[in-house]
Formats: structure tokens, sequence, C-alpha cells
């Protein structure tokens, strides 16, 4: 079970969210794509991208900020399964590697796994690599902010779930995608100039991942 201590005004956000994915959810097409995950994924401008690179598709994104596995796994309903989708598109974890629960994100990774083959074992399932990240650069973030958000997650940890999340895949039938490569500096982190913060991307750094994406889509 989750015991982290979670801001009042992050409950409210994901309240009001999950809120208006349902009243979505009653409208949406069955048997489409989705996108799930935390922020990584909420902020991905999917739509507005596919019309602007002319991509053709129907993509619901379920993203969630802030989220864990240890919350997806609490809301695979609004999340996943209302939507009975074709295809799906995961990344998640990336909230648990910045806490330091690496073992909190195998175990219910693994369990969110096993219920979507257990309840949509048809779903095409797609397991995204966690992007590189940058603790270097300047962005502006107070000193205590940029040493919590970096205190466990670093590029060599994210280079090691990412292996992890590789060998997730080849045994659940899922295919792995590292879209990582338009992202990544000479030193092998974030591009400074495509992210807000050193963690996430600007709305237009999405366009490459999208771009490696549209075979799937």
């Amino acid at each position: 079970m989750n015991h982290r201590t979670v801001d009042p005004a992050l409950q409210k956000f994901w309240e009001q969210l999950l809120s208006r994915y349902q009243h979505l959810n009653r409208l949406a097409r069955k048997g489409q794509t989705v996108f799930a995950g935390s922020s990584l994924m909420e902020q991905f401008p999917v739509n507005e991208l596919m019309q602007s690179l002319q991509i053709s598709g129907c993509v619901y994104n379920r993203g969630i900020g802030g989220y864990t596995t240890w919350e997806l796994l609490e809301h695979m309903d609004t999340c996943i399964f209302d939507l009975e989708p074709k295809k799906l598109f995961l990344n998640i974890g990336t909230n648990d590697i910045g806490a330091g629960d690496i073992e909190g994100l195998k175990t219910n990774y693994r369990k969110i796994l096993t219920q979507i083959k257990e309840r949509l074992p048809q779903t095409q399932l797609y397991l995204l690599a966690y992007y590189p990240c940058n603790p270097d650069a300047d962005f502006g973030i107070p000193k205590l902010d940029h040493k919590n958000m970096f205190r466990f997650r670093t590029n060599s940890t994210i280079e090691s779930c990412n292996e992890w999340v590789s060998q997730l895949a080849e045994e659940f039938g899922a295919e792995y995608l590292n879209l990582s490569a338009p992202l990544i500096d000479e030193q092998g982190r974030l591009r400074e100039e495509l992210s807000t913060d050193g963690i996430h991307l600007h709305p237009d750094a999405y366009a490459p991942l999208l771009q490696q994406l549209a075979q799937y889509l």
C-alpha cells in the first residue's frame, strides 16, 4: 500500500482530472489508442501535434501529472480499462524513480501489466523508455526544490530502469520503445533548450517523439 504523503493541492488536481476523464470516457470510442502515465504523458500534446504533423488516428491521452505506479494502479479503470484500447502506450514510473522507490516501481509495474493482460488480452502494448534528465542546467529552480527533484533521479538510475523496463516488455509480450535520441545532448543529458525544468519538455519538443510513434499509430 502507498503511504506517501500527498500535497492537498495535488490531490485536488488529481480528483479534478480524474473526474474530467470519467466524463470524457462516456463519449470515447472503444478500440482506439490510449496514452497513459504521469506528467510526461499528460503534457504530450498528441492531438494538436497529430494535426500539425498531419498524422491520422484517434488517441485519448489519460496521463496524470504527479502519478506514480501506486496511483495508476488505483485508477486503472478511468485511465485505461473504460476505453478498451486497441493500442496502449505507457510511460509510468518516473515519479517512483524521483522518489527513490525502485522496489515499488518494479512491483507495481508488474501488477499493472498483469491486470492489462488479464482484462485486455488483445491490446497491443507499448512501454516507453524513461526520458533522460538534466540536473546541471540552470532553470531558475530554488535550490531545495532542485535538490529534491534530483536526489534520486539520475541518468544512471534512469538507464538502469530502462534496461529493466525493456526486459519487462519482453516478458509481457509488449514492445519497448526508446524515443530519447532527439532529446539527448553530448553528455547524455536532456537537452537544456527542450526542457522547462530538467525533467519536463516544452510542448514542441514532443514533435520528434510523435514522429517516431507515427508508424505505431
